[in-house]
C-alpha cells in the first residue's frame, strides 16, 4: 500500500486515472472508501450536515446491497457516488474479466460513473477497460485511517502535510478506520476550512 501519496511513477504508468484535480483555486475533494454501514457512515453523513459540506463516497456493492438504506442516506444528503466493486477485491490479484464482472456487478446498485479501485491497485488491462465506461478516481492523499499504526493525530497530520489545491482526499467509512477517522475527520474539516479551501464534487 502507498504511504500517503502514490509515487510518481505510478502515477505515470496510470495516467488514466484522475490522481489529483489542477486548480488555481483552494478547493479539495473529500471522499470515502468501503462503506456504506450503519456503523460508521450515518455517522459521517451528520458531521458533513453539521459543516455543510459534501463528499464523494466510493461504496462497495455488497454493502449497498445489505444496507440499502444507508445509501439512499448518502444520496438523499446530495453526497456523491462512485462503484469500489462488489466485493472489494483487488485487480493485481484478479483476471481482468473476473474484475470486470465483480465492477459490473456493482453498477447493477451504483448508478454512477465513477470508479475507485480497491486499494489503489489494478492491471493496465483493467484500467484501460474500465476507462472506456468509467472516469477513475485515484488521490492525491490518502489519510491511511485504516491502519492500527497510525493515530488520529497521525491521520490528521497527514491531511495538514500532503493537501494542496484540487487534492482528493481519502477518508474510510469503515469500522478497521473506525475511531481514528471519527476523531481526525472533523479537525481535517476544520482545518481545511480554516485554510481557505473549499469542498467540491467530481463532475460525472
Amino acid at each position: 500500500m502507498f504511504i500517503e501519496q502514490p509515487p510518481w511513477l505510478y502515477r505515470a504508468i496510470f495516467r488514466g486515472g484522475v490522481w489529483r484535480l489542477p486548480r488555481k483555486e483552494k478547493c479539495v475533494y473529500l471522499t470515502f472508501d468501503d462503506g456504506p454501514i450503519p456503523e460508521i457512515t450515518p455517522w459521517v453523513l451528520d458531521l458533513l450536515d453539521r459543516y455543510e459540506i459534501k463528499a464523494t463516497f466510493f461504496c462497495v456493492g455488497d454493502n449497498v446491497r445489505k444496507h440499502p438504506n444507508i445509501y439512499r442516506m448518502v444520496l438523499e444528503r446530495g453526497h456523491g457516488v462512485g462503484n469500489h466493486t462488489f466485493n472489494h477485491i483487488q485487480g493485481v490479484r484478479s483476471r481482468t474479466s473476473r474484475y470486470m464482472d465483480n465492477v459490473e456487478k456493482a453498477a447493477e446498485l451504483i448508478g454512477s460513473r465513477l470508479f475507485r479501485p480497491p486499494h489503489g491497485h489494478m492491471r493496465l488491462p483493467q484500467l484501460a477497460r474500465l476507462r472506456k465506461k468509467y472516469k477513475v478516481i485515484m488521490w492525491d492523499v490518502v489519510t491511511r485511517d485504516y491502519s492500527p499504526h497510525m493515530t488520529s493525530q497521525g491521520v490528521f497530520n497527514v491531511v495538514k502535510r500532503y493537501t494542496r489545491n484540487g487534492s482528493i482526499i481519502v477518508f474510510h467509512d469503515s469500522l478497521k478506520a473506525g475511531d481514528r477517522m471519527k476523531a481526525a475527520l472533523p479537525w481535517s474539516i476544520e482545518w481545511l476550512k480554516e485554510q481557505g479551501y473549499r469542498f467540491e464534487l467530481f463532475e460525472p
